[in-house]
């Protein structure tokens, strides 16, 4: 079906099946947060395995771990989940059309509502640009990621995840219902705004003294500042070589009375996870980043904006990846290249997008 035709036949069958698509989510979203607040098992993890779910059955994003993960969940109602994503996958089913949120990278920057997939993009390319360079990959705030499954064996580098306890024993039973190995990773459970994580890192067999690459994804806004400040100073400490990526929020979007920020912030509350942290992100974005890395040790590699910046209005978030200098005076050129598109699913042969899809914002 010629591009066009089955864009507009897909909004047409998606229209028709979004009331339906509404009613699954208001009766299935308040049962997924009495979970978490009765257990204390993480809320906010289920939004990237959600998507990961999704760009998996479009067949943007092979993730099949994610897939079975899903369909075991105690506290996702499965006929709930279907209705709810039947007018995407019914449309995309009769028509082939993939919605743009599942389909990045694609030229030009993301907009804020596509933050949760094309992270997912950034964190894939980043690990990619640098595993060649570390024997050590340190999920911090796992949740339910499934990056351990793509990493071929001919990697040869150590995975660890850090979650909360509940979080992590949750996952691990989950792994084992879904038929998934729990022996790829170093699980080690720890509290970030109460425990010595990096303690526990090594007690568990991390060595600070070979470079390691931290993936901070979707986590940073729900900490204090006290948190986020010392992890960064604790990975700062690390190797040279070594590599954090974070994503974060802005500290307007954080305060932001916009229907949808109050009502992501009464959710949030509701099950104990405050949306809590923000970086200033005053224009131009990217220098505001490199000087908030900066002032922990940290170098900036490359910064992107989620949602449009102006010389006047921030951006609401952003993401970031951040390098240990070889020593004092001498730190890791930054990478400024100007915007580029890749296709969707351009791969390397262990599942993660191609490094040649890298690229940075410089000016806003």
């Amino acid at each position: 079906m010629p591009g066009i035709v089955a864009a507009g036949t897909f909004r047409v069958i998606q229209l028709a099946l979004l009331p339906l698509g509404v009613a699954a989510y208001v009766a299935t979203v308040p049962r997924m947060l009495a979970y978490s607040r009765r257990t204390g098992v993480s809320a906010t993890v289920f939004a990237s395995l959600y998507t990961r779910c999704m760009q998996h059955r479009l067949q943007t994003r092979p993730d099949d771990p994610a897939d079975r993960l899903m369909a075991v969940m105690p506290n996702v109602s499965q006929e709930g989940f279907r209705l709810e994503t039947a007018p995407t996958l019914m449309g995309h089913l009769l028509t082939g059309y993939v919605p743009r949120i599942y389909r990045y990278p694609y030229r030009g920057r993301a907009p804020m509502h596509h933050q949760s997939t094309a992270r997912t993009s950034y964190y894939d390319a980043a690990i990619q640009r640098h595993l060649a360079g570390v024997d050590q990959l340190v999920v911090l705030g796992a949740g339910f990621d499934t990056r351990v499954f793509r990493l071929s064996p001919e990697n040869r580098v150590r995975y660890f995840e850090i979650d909360m306890p509940r979080t992590q024993a949750h996952k691990i039973a989950m792994l084992e219902k879904a038929g998934l190995p729990t022996n790829l990773a170093t699980y080690v459970s720890a509290d970030f705004e109460t425990e010595d994580w990096m303690a526990k890192l090594v007690a568990a067999g991390f060595d600070p003294g070979r470079p390691a690459f931290f993936l901070w994804e979707a986590v940073t806004m729900y900490l204090d500042r006290a948190s986020v400040e010392a992890t960064l100073r604790r990975i700062a400490g690390t190797a040279p070589g070594s590599v954090v990526a974070f994503d974060y929020f802005s500290q307007e979007i954080v305060a932001s009375r916009s229907p949808y920020m109050r009502y992501a912030r009464a959710a949030t509350n509701f099950v104990g996870e405050p949306l809590t942290f923000g970086i200033d992100n005053t224009p131009p974005a990217r220098k505001s980043a490199a000087d908030f890395v900066g002032s922990f040790g940290l170098v900036l590699e490359e910064h992107r904006n989620f949602g449009r910046e102006t010389r006047r209005r921030s951006a609401p978030a952003g993401f970031v990846t951040a390098v240990v200098p070889a020593a004092v005076g001498h730190s890791p050129q930054e990478t400024v290249a100007p915007e580029t598109g890749a296709p969707a699913n351009s791969q390397s042969e262990n599942g993660l997008p191609n490094a040649a899809a890298h690229h940075d914002e410089g000016k806003p």
